[in-house]
């Protein structure tokens, strides 16, 4: 679907509003910092709450309760959702001052997006990191915190959009339309969207290690969530041991800018650019129609895409382990006309219209990010992400926030950013002709480099994203269904607190001033000696692998590994990748790799090395065409069996016993030509060249049951088998590999 349809994102439900507030000082230098990082005694209260998804045993959940802007004195409390496995299944001992373990540090996890979930997969991370605490943060405003800062209003325009092959201009009309009466209704339930930003959600890592009790953790991060576990280094230097950066997103990078290019720069590691730019070409010239089901009614509907949206979902796509090996004979396929192909791609892009928190989304993306980029309307290809956050950024009219001090980049030229970097209405206006949607990915292929240690590459969607463990709403945008099932420990005692103030406006409000810039890059450099691991993967669109490998290259102690064969979010899809955390985790000094990450999961499918159809996956969303070959195979097996029956009682029998011979040994050879098929998601566009070889034995099949049938002494039921051949010939020839 249209480019923003591509993301994974999470699902909105019902705002639900922080009951209570506590009263946390402002620092004096305006920016937010935690208490923790300020050298103060007073940490944030929690208080325990059910576990929303299923966690594995010795598992508590609970909210951190954090002022919604640091910087501004009474701000009202909110929820920021959290988990704690203990690895001797113990409570969490935050009253006590117990660590956990003594010879492994915990670990704090937190997905990308912005706006992906992350509780759900605390199951998988506990067993990729045995032996140790694992804590997963959840980003405030996202979908287990409160409030959450869902915008359904911003599907539905989205999906309007996407009805029609109009122009783009009236497109991204409706979808700022309703992504401001999604603001307009965030404000009337009291929510300041200037609190929802990533020097914010650092300072929340923060001052959860302190509530928690724990001294030091390690900080693990993938694609966006990258940006805030940086940060929380540089201003918790001492609680820090080590960083994670799964699908890096470089802090200085201009995303919007840069997406265009990353992904051309990807297809050409495919060797596609030809066949890429035919395509992308052809379909904008005649955009094509898909029928597929509404992500929010389920009801079905008719949409068009053209040559830009189908590049930005292919780019979304190219996050998947599994998707990366058809992707040659996909795009050939689609540059030569066949555009049914896509159709399993669209199917799942409306599905990742839901994965996210447009909310949250927004908000740190208005705030962060945009104000970085020109949004160039000359790119190729016009990713439809660019376009319309330009736009809604430009609607919303947050502030740009300033830039920050972190453990890549410990002293940053802090420029004045005043209202010019405000992303204005004009700027989206210039694009609005492009379409498409950008997002991240990540990929593999061995390397390493830098001073002394590794990094990591991270999921999203969005133009950032996050991951799909069922996949769809994890890391970077993609969700895990991965979790371990278990018994969630339910809390019951709370923390009161007495209700404050504090509510949104529309208006640019002061931006973060360079007081007590110094403290912050004194933290950072401190925090530039500790160990950093960075990954990603080798074709990855979204978070590139050369712009980590750059970014960590000059850092002390830091060291990056390339992925073969994968894309974004490596640990969501790289056994190699989650052993190579779990080692770092265990020992950051060692350069011992514990397995090859040069060896990709799954062979290249290219051109010519399958026959494309959709054939298969159209059966898997209904399996009414399996009735003829499952008729065909039942009947064959029954010929079989009855023609050895007559030879055995010297009745005859021969050409029946053959007929079905010939038809039980073709279910058997296709059956086995199928499941050689390493990475099932081949047979969503295509299937073995064999099978038509192997549909021969059909066509003789068929041939001697219509001989049989038409011998003088057969009986009427010898019409049967042959009946039965000529459908499924046709069924094969006509439907299956057409």
């Amino acid at each position: 679907m249209r480019g923003a349809a591509v993301a994974a994102f999470v699902t909105a439900l019902m705002l639900m509003e922080g009951a209570g507030s506590a009263a946390v000082a402002a620092p004096a230098s305006g920016r937010p910092e935690a208490a923790t990082a300020a050298g103060e005694t007073r940490t944030a209260p929690v208080e325990e709450r059910p576990c929303p998804v299923t966690v594995p045993a010795g598992t508590t959940c609970g909210y951190l309760l954090v002022p919604e802007r640091r910087d501004v004195p009474n701000s009202r409390t909110i929820k920021v959702g959290y988990a704690v496995h203990r690895a001797g299944g113990e409570a969490p001992g935050q009253a006590t001052g117990q660590a956990g373990p003594q010879d492994a540090d915990p670990v704090v996890y937190m997905s990308g997006g912005p706006g992906s979930a992350s509780l759900q997969l605390t199951g998988l991370l506990t067993q990729m990191l045995p032996g140790r605490d694992v804590v997963v943060l959840e980003q405030r405003g996202g979908r287990y915190s409160e409030p959450r800062l869902s915008c359904p209003e911003i599907v539905e325009g989205i999906v309007d959009t996407l009805r029609t092959p109009g122009p783009t201009a009236n497109e991204t009309a409706a979808v700022v339309r309703r992504a401001g009466a999604c603001q307009s209704r965030l404000e009337s339930e009291h929510v300041d969207l200037r609190g929802y930003r990533t020097a914010e959600i650092a300072a929340d890592v923060v001052d959860l290690r302190a509530a928690l009790g724990y001294r030091r953790w390690y900080l693990f991060g993938v694609s966006y969530s990258t940006r805030p576990m940086l940060r929380a280094a540089a201003l918790d230097p001492q609680g820090s041991r080590g960083i994670v950066l799964d699908s890096l997103l470089p802090p200085r990078a201009r995303w919007y800018d840069e997406s265009p290019g990353s992904l051309m720069a990807t297809m050409a590691k495919l060797g596609l650019t030809s066949r890429f730019d035919t395509m992308v070409a052809a379909l904008n010239a005649h955009p094509a129609a898909y029928e597929t089901r509404d992500p929010l009614t389920r009801k079905r509907l008719t949409v068009w895409l053209n040559g830009d949206d189908v590049a930005t979902i292919l780019g979304e796509a190219l996050h998947e382990t599994d998707v990366i090996p058809v992707m040659p004979a996909l795009v050939d396929g689609l540059a030569a006309g066949r555009t049914e192909l896509l159709q399993p791609l669209v199917d799942q892009a409306g599905d990742g219209l839901t994965s996210h928190e447009w909310g949250l989304y927004y908000a740190v993306q208005c705030q962060d990010e945009t104000p970085g980029n020109s949004f160039p309307g000359s790119a190729h290809p016009r990713l439809f992400t660019g376009v319309v956050d330009a736009a809604v950024c430009g609607a919303w009219g947050l502030p740009a926030s300033r830039t920050e001090p972190d453990a890549l980049t410990p002293d940053p030229a802090v420029t004045a950013v005043g209202a010019d970097a405000t992303i204005a209405g004009r700027s989206a206006v210039r694009d609005t002709n492009a379409r498409g949607t950008g997002t991240r990915g990540t990929t593999t292929e061995a390397s390493a480099t830098g001073s002394a240690a590794a990094r990591t590459a991270a999921p999203a969607g969005s133009g950032t994203t996050g991951a799909t463990a069922t996949r769809n709403t994890a890391a970077g945008g993609r969700a895990a269904g991965r979790t371990t099932a278990g018994n969630a420990a339910a809390g019951n005692t709370a923390i009161r607190n007495a209700p404050a103030g504090g509510t949104a406006t529309r208006d640019t409000a002061t931006r973060d001033t360079a007081a007590g810039s110094a403290t912050s890059e004194g933290r950072a450099a401190a925090a530039s000696g500790v160990p950093i691991l960075a990954l990603g993967g080798r074709y990855d669109p979204t978070t590139p692998p050369e712009a980590a490998r750059e970014a960590v290259s000059a850092v002390p102690g830091a060291r990056f590994v390339e992925f073969a064969g994968v894309g974004h979010a490596v640990f969501l899809s790289s056994e190699c990748g989650r052993r190579t955390i779990a080692a770092f985790l265990a020992d950051p000094a060692s350069a011992t790799r514990p397995c090859d990450p040069g060896a990709a999961p799954y062979a290249m499918v290219r051109p010519g090395d399958l026959l494309l159809t959709s054939s298969v996956y159209r059966m898997l969303r209904s399996p009414v065409p399996l009735v003829i070959p499952a008729a065909f195979l039942l009947v064959a097996a029954v010929q079989l069996l009855m023609g050895l029956v007559s030879l055995l009682r010297r009745r005859g029998g021969g050409l029946s016993a053959l007929a079905g011979l010939a038809g039980v040994v073709l279910g058997a050879l296709s059956a086995l030509s199928l499941s050689a098929v390493a990475d099932p998601v081949v047979l969503a566009i295509g299937v073995p060249p064999a099978l038509a070889w192997f549909g021969l034995l059909a066509v003789v099949c068929t041939v001697l049951s219509v001989i049989e049938a038409f011998r003088l002494t057969a009986g009427a039921a010898r019409i049967v088998p042959a009946l039965t051949g000529m459908a499924f010939v046709a069924w094969l020839y006509g439907w299956l590999l057409a």
